[in-house]
């Protein structure tokens, strides 16, 4: 049964980040992601959420401004990796997060590829409790980045096999990397355990692009446990203006995508 996230780094940016999630729980969200909550204290996210739960935080990327986009899969890195990424398990266990999404940061080849596979090992075993994610990114929306196709993902989970270890699927970057995000889909969502969704071109509100979201949450509907799906989108106006998909989506109404949207 899925249940519904504002990805508070882009929903609601006409207000602080700490007074987002109350309007995300004023809006019907169930809970929240936040990319990056390292700029606050845990406390201070704790009174922001107040309870609202939290469906993803990523791992600590490093100095974003100079290039850094984590650490996992950049060889001679490791300290640095395993330093953020305790610092991350850390904030996901303190707010009840229920993914931490490991970024493998910008690298290329085989050693960086024996490196992130020793990194995530590593980290499964530190926080066996926690789950966590690796997402495919689109190498125009960031360059060099190591993880940057749903094939590769999916290999390296295969080969890990690691119980608490998922695909995060992300309908933008799946449509970006592979031209048809509704195929990708189809053949990733058996490791799929957290979801992204956007509208397509443009990455605004989810819906057109080919891709069924209403027939997604239906797919989902049939799994057992929970799988958040979280808005993960540049709104074209205001947030509030925008959330016609929420909706539908949550009432199951009028379709949301497919051939033709």
């Amino acid at each position: 049964m899925p249940r519904f996230a504002a990805n508070l780094t882009l929903l609601f940016t006409e207000v602080p980040a700490l007074q987002r999630p109350a309007l995300a729980a004023q809006a019907g969200f169930d809970g929240v992601e936040i990319l990056f909550p390292y700029e606050h204290s845990a406390s201070d996210w704790e009174r922001a959420i107040d309870g609202l739960p939290v469906a993803l935080i990523n791992t600590p990327p490093g100095d974003w401004a100079s290039g850094d986009r984590g650490f996992a899969a950049v060889p001679g890195e490791e300290r640095r990796f395993r330093d953020g990424f305790l610092r991350g398990a850390e904030l996901a266990t303190r707010l009840g997060a229920a993914h931490l999404h490991v970024m493998s940061g910008v690298a290329k080849g085989p050693m960086a590829e024996q490196c992130y596979l020793e990194n995530l090992q590593w980290a499964a075993a530190q926080a066996p409790d926690l789950g966590l994610t690796l997402e495919p990114i689109n190498p125009d929306d960031m360059p060099g980045y190591f993880l940057n196709d749903f094939d590769q993902a999916a290999r390296i989970l295969d080969d890990l096999a690691l119980p608490n270890l998922g695909l995060q699927y992300d309908l933008w970057h799946a449509a970006r990397i592979h031209g048809n995000a509704q195929t990708v889909w189809d053949r990733m969502k058996s490791r799929v355990t957290h979801v992204q969704v956007a509208g397509f071109p443009n990455r605004n509100e989810p819906g057109g692009g080919g891709f069924d979201l209403t027939g997604l949450c239906r797919e989902l509907d049939e799994v057992d446990g929970e799988i958040w799906v979280s808005g993960e989108y540049r709104p074209a106006r205001a947030t509030v203006h925008g959330l016609f998909w929420l909706q539908a989506l949550k009432g199951r109404g009028r379709p949301i995508g497919g051939a033709g949207a």
